[in-house]
């Protein structure tokens, strides 16, 4: 591994570390803690394992799937101690999560082939989608890509400036046609933008409204029609982000957004400022899509391609795994 490569690396984990502090002190730890003093795994483990499983947001029908395994295992070796179950456990989060491994540098992978590459960012407003947008398209510029950003939120003026600060500050242009807009409009003329511009990722953002899940799918919908007509087969990944802490509610989020569009991949940010990044966890499990990225911070290189060994790895800190 070059120096480079080695020195992204170290301060990709010394950032998750730092993001997943809250989580580790405040959830795994109490793991640890459910098991001190016990020489083997019993019934009295396994409730306090349950307790801090579904208390960490970690969902009911995924603690009950992880709880099942261990237990089989348990009545298959008729004794376990409680390090293997650390390691079990361990093995057992890291194997349900659907994750999007990227290289070793971290950087974010786009599938060659396809110019313009387009991406439908969704989710509600205040989960931090403007910002994860902003962050990826800095994260693209760095890495060479030439990025086209559309400001399709036109239902809040705030998103829209927001989006162009965001492109002044990655250095990436921005089409958009004010609040009120029709975001159809606005996403075939981005589209249309960026085909002139051969540009290589197109990022679309929308508006963030679930009081109609009729009228989210809708528009949704159109958003996708229009784009087409510019771009075959756009989009080709609808992007949902999800705020890790708000928990249960994230969870509503992804069953409003998955049965509204057909979402690709997960975003899932401000977990540094949480105890609840056991969410992370439940929602890659029950909805089956994988996690593409995490927000550890603040910074634009905070939004990090997701590993599920590196984040497992983290929560626990401990030895990696492997």
């Amino acid at each position: 591994m070059s120096f480079f490569k080695r020195l992204f690396s170290n301060e990709k984990k010394e950032s998750l570390d730092a993001g997943l502090e809250k989580t580790r002190t405040g959830f795994f730890s109490r793991i640890t803690r459910a098991i001190a003093g016990k020489s083997r795994v019993d019934d009295e483990v396994l409730d306090q394992l349950e307790e801090v499983l579904i208390t960490g947001d970690v969902g009911v029908p995924t603690t009950l799937k992880i709880i099942k395994r261990i237990e089989d295992r348990v009545a298959a070796d008729k004794y376990m101690g409680t390090d293997e179950l650390n390691r079990l456990l361990k093995e057992e989060i890291a194997a349900l999560l659907k994750g999007h491994e990227g290289d070793d540098t971290g950087q974010i992978f786009i599938p060659s082939g396809t110019q313009p590459y387009v991406i439908m960012v969704v989710g509600v407003n205040g989960v931090g989608k403007t910002t994860t947008i902003g962050k990826l398209a800095w994260q693209l510029k760095a890495q060479g890509k030439k990025v086209v950003l559309g400001a399709a939120d036109t239902f809040r003026a705030a998103a829209v400036d927001q989006l162009k600060i965001w492109g002044e500050r990655a250095g990436v242009p921005v089409v958009s046609q004010g609040m009120g807009a029709d975001p159809a409009s606005v996403a075939f003329d981005t589209l249309q933008s960026a085909v002139s511009q051969q540009a290589d990722v197109v990022l679309i953002d929308t508006a963030g409204r679930l009081h109609n899940k009729v009228g989210l799918m809708n528009e949704l919908s159109k958003i996708k029609r229009v784009m087409q007509k510019v771009v075959d087969h756009a989009p080709h990944e609808v992007l949902l982000v999800l705020d890790g802490s708000t928990g249960q509610n994230a969870f509503e989020q992804a069953k409003q957004f998955t049965a509204a569009t057909e979402v690709s991949a997960l975003a899932i940010t401000k977990i540094d400022g949480t105890a609840k990044g056991g969410v992370v966890i439940g929602i890659s499990d029950q909805f089956s899509i994988p996690v593409k990225y995490i927000g550890v911070g603040e910074k634009p290189g905070d939004l990090q391609v997701f590993n599920r060994f590196e984040f497992v790895d983290s929560l626990f800190g401990d030895q990696a795994l492997s």
